[in-house]
């Protein structure tokens, strides 16, 4: 498992934006990655996506990495956001377009 952590540390710090999903962001595999990466498209934030499909030990290894049960999961310059029902909420309320702002990553909208 330390390879896994060591390799999802290096994904999570040298991304503004990484999206832990299920498939790809042309091709989710599940609905909560497909909102997740529909709210990420239409704040025009450029991200980085990881499948964690693809990879059984990424797979079990982001939800040790972040204490969080389920994928997705949203990292925004580093730090642990949330999966896709916190994405939505944060969206709605304005707080996730604000955050990119924050961190210079796109402007608030």
């Amino acid at each position: 498992m330390t390879d896994a952590r060591t390799r999802i540390d290096a994904l999570v710090k040298s991304n503004d934006i990484v999206l832990f999903m299920k498939g790809t962001a042309l091709f989710p595999q599940c609905g909560f990655s497909s909102r997740a990466v529909a709210i990420l498209d239409h704040l025009g934030a450029p991200f980085q996506t990881v499948d964690v499909l693809q990879d059984p030990e990424i797979r079990q290894g982001i939800k040790d990495y972040s204490d969080w049960p389920t994928v997705p999961q949203l990292y925004v310059k580093g730090e642990f956001v949330g999966g896709s029902d916190i994405m939505m909420e944060m969206f709605e309320a304005g707080e996730l377009q604000q955050l990119l702002a924050d961190h210079e990553i796109a402007k608030a909208s």
